[in-house]
């Protein structure tokens, strides 16, 4: 698992080769020869260099203590890795070297993520297949594709309206449809929540889409729209 707070996740009383280190202690029974070259190994594979051993948590970056966090994941070569918010507590410009580092680590081990995140922008980059989340239950799930070209719950409408416009002629647009978006959920909210305010289940739109709907059809869809 890598964690939201990394910096909580690992112990301040160890040194960085004791925390990578304690997975394989408690799964594997190697040699100390063989435990120190998994761990340089793997401290290579974040690109943390070797002299970081003996180091503790504090005298890193929160960059740098999320490839600690990464490398003591992965450790164990694991097929899924839970992700909690990995990048929310990082700096903008070091996020995007994070994502970018933890997509290249999920090509080399051919590992899967459960990416937990609140920023619908972040999710894009990483996820293939999306579940949407409101008042404890899912309210949409779809691939990458059927989520952003094609939301269909009220909420999904408005997380994505929320991802930030980076470009500035742009703005004045994405302003004007978050208001309309908002309208759309003031206006729409019964078909989507019963009167207490609850979500309905999920029902397929298609193959790979489900939304969280009273009435398939107030989406426009028919019962035998579906394959």
């Amino acid at each position: 698992m890598i964690f939201q707070d990394v910096l909580s996740s690992l112990d301040p009383r160890k040194r960085i080769r004791d925390i990578i280190a304690e997975p394989i202690r408690n799964h594997e029974k190697l040699t100390k020869e063989e435990e120190m070259k998994r761990i340089l190994t793997l401290l290579d594979i974040v690109g943390m260099p070797s002299d970081a051993l003996f180091k503790y948590p504090h005298e890193f970056s929160g960059g740098q203590r999320q490839r600690i966090g990464v490398a003591r994941a992965v450790a164990l070569n694991p097929k899924l890795i839970v992700a909690d918010e990995p990048v929310s507590a990082l700096d903008l410009s070091v996020q995007a070297q994070i994502l970018n580092f933890l997509k290249k680590i999920q090509k080399d081990f051919n590992l899967s993520y459960i990416f937990i995140s609140h920023d619908l922008g972040v999710v894009k980059h990483m996820c293939d297949y999306i579940y949407i989340m409101h008042r404890g239950r899912f309210v949409e799930a779809g691939t990458r594709e059927d989520i952003y070209n094609n939301p269909q719950h009220i909420y999904t409408k408005r997380l994505i309206a929320a991802i930030p416009e980076v470009d500035a002629e742009n703005r004045e647009e994405a302003r004007i449809k978050r208001i309309k978006v908002e309208q759309e959920y003031s206006e729409k909210e019964s078909i989507f929540y019963d009167e207490n305010g609850k979500v309905f289940d999920l029902v397929p739109i298609s193959d790979t889409h489900y939304v969280a709907i009273k009435n398939k059809e107030d989406l426009g869809y028919v019962e035998n729209s579906i394959a």
